[in-house]
């Protein structure tokens, strides 16, 4: 489905990466984080440490990125040379069949729809991260081509990156040392700021107003572009840096985890609405969603060590910040792993996914329902759980053996029951879930070098239909391994009549296609209004919202499409031209777009010699 790049941009801990602008303080190659300039037009380059493997493995293992060369004039669907299909059978562009290129090594790899897919069970680490060459390819620093901001594929991370930090300098981190870093800091230590580089406005930091004395962000704003309403900067992280992750909206209060704290803010003026949650240690993980009444719950490290354990839970109200129940998961089993942890709801229940297991928890008391577990004797294993309407459940079945082969349950989330196993073909991965309802799967096959999207019938593991079409999609997904997160994607919408996917451009405007779930072709698509990438958020009353991405030298906007009549995007909220480069350096990202106001925040902080970004705000 994707045409990719010469080669895919470098791994993080699961997060997209962007180029980077030199001047600003959170770029990687500034000599105030640590790394050596690079000169323009040269990609910046990976500083060796926990998470950068220095040597080839003899033989990949599932879920690592491969760098299949792009091969100019090719044909087929999605832009590759047409292959046999899943059975050996010749067969057109659809069921099983998207062809693609072979990986390093030799072996056959499956470009899909973002990139390198991420596939489950024992992994091994992946080949040093290149990057391609040319303006607009993903890693090229700004200032070739055109200067717009360049798009990106993502890619699947090391499964040892979880130190890694999302668009930032890579500091080693020795196990046993704490989280200071202490004996990676005496290596890495930031030498003196650069008196030639300038930062970004500093507007505050993510405990005050955003507007403590400090540059007026809405200084020559433009009739017609959008007021900034806050900025927040983040916390002070550490060398192995720090997770941010979520953002909720809620009535009149938005909240974002930092670090180790959990902040809330007014919506409208950014002043905080109740006092900041301090936890013990690093946050790991949190749950995508709210319950109904508002609650969620944040997971963080069990101790300060590189290798603590990802398994201390509090449940949150959003409203006021008061807690609720809190309490450690155990793992259960030999191979349950806890390292990293992944969060998801379903109505009254909790699933906490981890590397080979997940354990059920009922939100509303905390206690444990049950163990999604292995099946079949210890044959098949959870790899990954997904929330919402329904619980889903992705399973990696006979790892190592000629029947190795994936699954996806529908599970009931009261107790765990399989109400329905699709068993799919021998030799393909479940990469990601795009939607639970319906049912929306995204499978890649490394032997036959095809990918799929199948869409599944409600509350079945019947087929509805497969996605046939020539373009390749770029959403943006956390592909890390160690996440287990099967959802997440920003770029991915759904409504009971499409699947709206971002198209992947090399350069200028792409577009927003329309995929019918009842016969996987497309119904229509829609430009982005500007020579940037548009990718869609949400469905609401019958339009797609969709985030036009900015260029350093212009904001970004909020749009609308109509998914009836004229599919032209409406402009919702243009944002201003003097917060473009601010609004540009939020690499990993979550938006969302509520009441009229888009918020944008980062979902990885770095340590800075600078004020990282936290948070920024726009409305009318």
């Amino acid at each position: 489905m994707t045409q990719p790049p010469n080669q895919p941009p470098p791994g993080g801990f699961g997060a997209p990466q962007d180029p980077r602008d030199p001047q600003d303080p959170q770029d990687p190659r500034d000599p105030r984080q640590g790394g050596a300039p690079q000169p323009p037009g040269q990609p910046p380059q990976p500083q060796p440490g926990y998470g950068y493997p220095q040597t080839p493995p003899a033989q990949p293992g599932y879920g690592y990125p491969q760098t299949p060369p792009a091969q100019p004039g090719q044909a087929g669907p999605y832009g590759q040379p047409q292959q046999p299909g899943p059975y050996g059978q010749t067969q057109q562009p659809g069921p099983y069949g998207q062809p693609q290129q072979p990986g390093p090594y030799g072996q056959p790899q499956q470009p899909g729809p973002y990139g390198s897919q991420p596939q489950y069970g024992y992994q091994q680490p992946p080949t040093q991260p290149q990057f391609p060459a040319g303006p607009g390819a993903p890693g090229t620093p700004p200032g070739g081509g055109n200067g717009k901001r360049n798009k990106l594929i993502v890619v699947v991370a090391a499964a040892v990156a979880a130190l890694l930090v999302a668009g930032g300098v890579t500091y080693a981190v020795v196990g046993g040392d704490d989280e200071g870093g202490k004996k990676s800091e005496a290596k890495n230590k930031d030498p003196k700021p650069s008196t030639s580089a300038s930062a970004p406005v500093n507007p505050g930091t993510g405990d005050g107003d955003g507007h403590e004395g400090k540059e007026d962000l809405n200084e020559g704003r433009r009739s017609g572009e959008a007021k900034v309403l806050w900025y927040k900067e983040a916390p002070q992280v550490p060398g192995s840096g720090g997770d941010a992750p979520g953002m909720w909206v809620h009535g009149d209060v938005v909240v974002k985890a930092a670090y180790k704290q959990l902040l809330a803010y007014n919506v409208e003026s950014g002043k905080t609405a109740w006092k900041a949650i301090e936890f013990p240690q690093k946050i790991c993980a949190a749950t995508r969603t709210a319950t109904d009444d508002g609650r969620i719950v944040v997971a963080y490290k069990e101790g300060t060590k590189s290798d603590a354990k990802c398994n201390q839970l509090q449940v949150v109200n959003l409203k006021n910040g008061a807690k609720g129940w809190g309490k450690p998961v155990k793992e259960e089993g030999l191979f349950d792993f806890a390292l990293k942890s992944h969060l998801v709801i379903v109505g009254d229940v909790l699933m906490v996914g981890r590397d080979q297991s997940g354990t059920a928890l009922r939100m509303s008391d905390g206690k444990k329902l049950y163990v999604a577990n292995k099946k079949a004797e210890g044959t098949c294993f959870p790899s990954g759980f997904v929330g919402g309407k329904q619980l889903i459940m992705a399973l990696s079945c006979g790892a190592s053996t000629p029947n190795a082969h994936d699954e996806l349950q529908q599970l009931d989330p009261e107790t765990g029951r399989a109400l329905w196993t699709k068993k799919f073909p021998k030799g393909w991965r479940i990469g990601k879930i795009f939607s639970v309802s319906p049912t929306i799967v995204y499978l890649s096959n490394e032997d036959k070098k095809q990918f799929n999207i199948t869409v599944l019938k409600e509350n079945s593991d019947e087929t509805r239909s497969e996605v046939v079409t020539k373009d390749s999609f770029a959403p943006e997904c956390d592909t890390s391994v160690l996440s287990r997160e099967l959802g997440g994607c920003l770029g991915v919408a759904v409504d009971d009549k499409h699947l709206y996917l971002p198209t992947s451009e090399k350069s200028g405007a792409n577009d927003v296609v329309a995929l019918s779930l009842a016969t996987g072709k497309e119904t229509w698509r829609a430009k982005s209004p500007m020579d940037e990438t548009m990718l869609p958020m949400k469905v609401e009353n019958g339009e797609v919202i969709a985030y036009v991405t900015p260029s350093y030298d212009a904001g970004g906007r909020v749009v609308s499409i109509a998914t009836s009549g004229s599919h032209k995007p409406k402009t919702l909220l243009q944002h201003p031209k003097g917060t473009s480069r601010i609004e540009s350096g939020f690499y990993s990202k979550d938006v969302d777009y509520v009441d009229g106001r888009f918020y944008i925040s980062t979902t990885s902080i770095m340590r800075s010699s600078g004020q990282a970004k936290l948070m920024l705000a726009y409305g009318k």
